[in-house]
């Protein structure tokens, strides 16, 4: 027999937390995987050092002004502005594009009927309705990245009915680092203090969501778009240890968790690899020097934009892909100094409470209503409208 090729990996934000992990994946599992195509925004140092010592045949820019500079670097690769032109070459493409402009390799990813791997979650969150029917595509397969959405799935393998047999998801969160405080003692975090999470190291934007739990509040949107399961039958539960990732807990009474140590290249190897599991053992425990697994509720009145995520998934339609883009605008204010961590939430809370969703009908609802997500918090932030 021939040797097996490699499988061949796309990685949309491959400067980022999860794309510059993928790469020590692919670096880990000597000769199973070769690197395609790569994607950055502004990153373009980054970008180069990558692609000079992964050989992609096809790389992609954010800005125009850049793609000379880039090209006259990399004389091997194709080098282009269009973000989807990561697919193409690829068997499976990892989406750690942040925020909403995620959303069209998401698409292409499913419409070409290849293997996603998703960490991009406001783009599933946001257009749900939409990426719903291209999962239908002969081939199209989404595998999950979140360590909680890639637990899941990793514990629904021990089904054979899982409409049938789940009762409900419950999904670990470690409470970020303002676990344990009153709305009181928050009146003066900084955003140094909101960046510094106890157990995850992620970027900037993921990590202020962490630290407000919206980011466990997108997740249960992600989970239910995911895996087809109702809010009701979604819980969420604080775990500091970030040991346990997630469970299902089965109609029988038994709960299949899944656990690691908190490392990230454990969930991306798994979607990389699937439906077999890699060989390198990311995030192994130590039994022995394991300690303590706590479990607590979260505290929603303090914390309240997990509500507010969970109203939004309730009402469905477009809320979702408003609140997200609410919630991505007023966080970068907050990373910018120009409101307080506790507003984060307020204003969320009050650009929600005027919004009236709507069925979307195809993509274009969709970036409508992140366009107005935008320009409501704007307005409510005193910015100029975007978009």
């Amino acid at each position: 027999m021939g040797a097996v090729a490699p499988t061949r990996v796309a990685i949309a934000g491959s400067s980022g937390s999860i794309g510059t992990q993928t790469l020590d994946v692919v670096r880990a599992e000597r000769g199973a995987y070769e690197v395609v195509a790569l994607a950055v925004g502004s990153s373009i140092d980054t970008l180069i050092r990558q692609a000079e010592e992964f050989r992609p045949a096809a790389v992609v820019v954010g800005n125009e002004a850049d793609r000379a500079r880039v090209q006259d670097a990399l004389p091997f690769a194709e080098v282009s502005c269009n973000l989807t032109d990561v697919v193409g070459p690829a068997d499976v493409v990892v989406n750690a594009v942040v925020g909403f402009a995620g959303l069209p390799v998401t698409l292409e990813t499913l419409r070409a009927g290849k293997r996603l791997a998703l960490a991009n979650k406001e783009s599933l969150i946001a257009a749900g309705p939409v990426v719903r029917p291209l999962r239908s595509v002969p081939g199209a397969v989404i595998v999950p990245v979140d360590s909680e959405h890639c637990a899941i799935h990793q514990c629904l393998r021990s089904s054979v009915d899982a409409g049938m047999e789940v009762r409900r998801l419950v999904l670990t969160a470690s409470g970020g680092p303002f676990r344990g405080r009153g709305r009181a003692d928050l009146a003066a975090v900084t955003v140094a203090d909101a960046l510094a999470h106890p157990t995850w190291a992620m970027g900037p934007k993921i990590t202020v969501d962490s630290s407000t739990l919206m980011n466990k509040g997108l997740e249960v949107i992600e989970a239910h778009e995911l895996f087809g399961v109702g809010y009701d039958a979604i819980d969420v539960v604080v775990h500091p240890q970030s040991v346990v990732h997630s469970m299902v807990e089965y109609t029988d009474g038994s709960t299949i968790a899944q656990l690691s140590m908190p490392d990230m290249r454990l969930p991306i190897g798994y979607a990389l690899g699937y439906p077999s599991r890699i060989a390198t053992p990311f995030g192994a425990i130590d039994w022995a020097a394991t300690g303590r697994l706590d479990f607590m509720p979260p505290d929603t009145g303090t914390f309240r934009c997990l509500a507010l995520a969970y109203a939004a998934g309730r009402a469905g339609g477009t809320a979702p892909a408003f609140m997200s883009a609410c919630n991505e605008i007023v966080v970068e204010a907050f990373l910018a100094g120009d409101v307080p961590w506790l507003q984060i939430a307020d204003t969320i809370e009050s650009v929600m409470d005027s919004y009236s969703p709507t069925t979307p009908r195809d993509v274009d609802d969709i970036l409508e209503a992140d366009r107005q997500g935008r320009a409501a918090a704007c307005r409510r932030l005193g910015y100029p409208e975007v978009g």
